[in-house]
């Protein structure tokens, strides 16, 4: 087995999660994976990134923006499974009806379980991203919002997909990446949850044969801000009357530009509330 190398970073919780975002837009040499551990919930937390080589800490400070502030410590790993050691500490994530676990713990009792292996993207569950979709999907079920057509666009690891799959039997469910890893693994993660009826397709944007004049009752969109913006006609253009689409991916302070996109289409837009500096939008068109 390799060497693998773990950098740590500890301190305030939030900026942790704005550096996450930026290694999702920039590439590090050797780096395999990453994740984030908060440690009381609320305020202090680590971000641990596994290396295969010796991380030069000041070029990861530079690409996370970690400059001051943040204690860092960088050790080599013992020579064991060290994706379950990445996994160890992230417990299961609730939200509402929902709970996405990896396969190192039990599946919460009471919920809707979704196994996901934690792993360097959205979608894990373990950003205020996936975890404010899920929030809001459950509050629009409790409304009796009842979708029968439903795209996850940027779909990552699938969740989002799963988890409407495991409530609306009946609908019609289609996941789509740019990235073709993503796109295999939503499917793989499809047949593990149970789901294999979800149609995973490789995509950028809605630039796919059957994306061009689909319409949806329900658009999952937990991207980026940029891409969010740049869809935004797209988006609308693709939901049915009375459709309905849930975004994310943005940041807190990008909530603003966003909103403004979608609003000059003509539909209207509801914030949810904040998740560890993330921010989510629910999208209504007009009956």
């Amino acid at each position: 087995m390799s060497t693998i190398w773990k950098l740590s970073f500890t301190g305030p919780s939030e900026p942790l999660y704005r550096a996450a975002e930026r290694l999702d837009e920039v590439e590090l040499s050797n780096l395999l994976s990453w994740s984030i551990i908060d440690e009381d919930h609320e305020t202090t937390g680590s971000l641990e990134l596994l290396f295969d080589a010796a991380p030069d800490e000041d070029s990861v400070r530079e690409a996370t923006g970690l400059k001051d502030g943040y204690e860092a410590r960088a050790i080599i790993l013992p020579e064991e499974d060290w994706v379950a050691l990445s996994q160890r500490g992230l417990p299961p994530v609730l939200a509402g009806r929902f709970a996405l676990y990896g396969s190192h713990d039990e599946p919460p009792p009471g919920k809707i379980a979704i196994v996901i292996e934690a792993g360097p993207a959205f979608g894990t569950g373990h950003h205020g991203t996936t975890k404010g979709c899920l929030i809001a999907f459950d509050a629009l079920l409790e409304e009796g919002f009842n979708p029968v057509t439903v795209l996850d666009l940027g779909t990552g690891t699938g969740a989002l997909a799963i988890a409407a799959a495991k409530v609306l039997p009946k609908a019609s469910i289609l996941a789509s990446d740019i990235d073709p890893d993503s796109t295999a693994e939503t499917a793989r993660n499809a047949q593990k949850n149970g789901t294999p009826e979800i149609e995973a397709i490789t995509a950028e944007g809605f630039d796919h044969v059957k994306l061009v004049g689909a319409k949806f009752d329900l658009i999952f969109a937990n991207i980026l801000a940029e891409p969010l913006v740049l869809l935004a006609a797209e988006i609308v253009a693709a939901l049915n009357p009375g459709g309905i689409a849930i975004l994310s991916g943005l940041l807190v302070e990008q909530e603003e530009q966003v909103r403004k996109a979608y609003e000059d289409k003509g539909v209207t837009v509801d914030a949810r509330e904040p998740l560890d500096g993330w921010a989510t939008l629910v999208v209504r068109k007009a009956a």
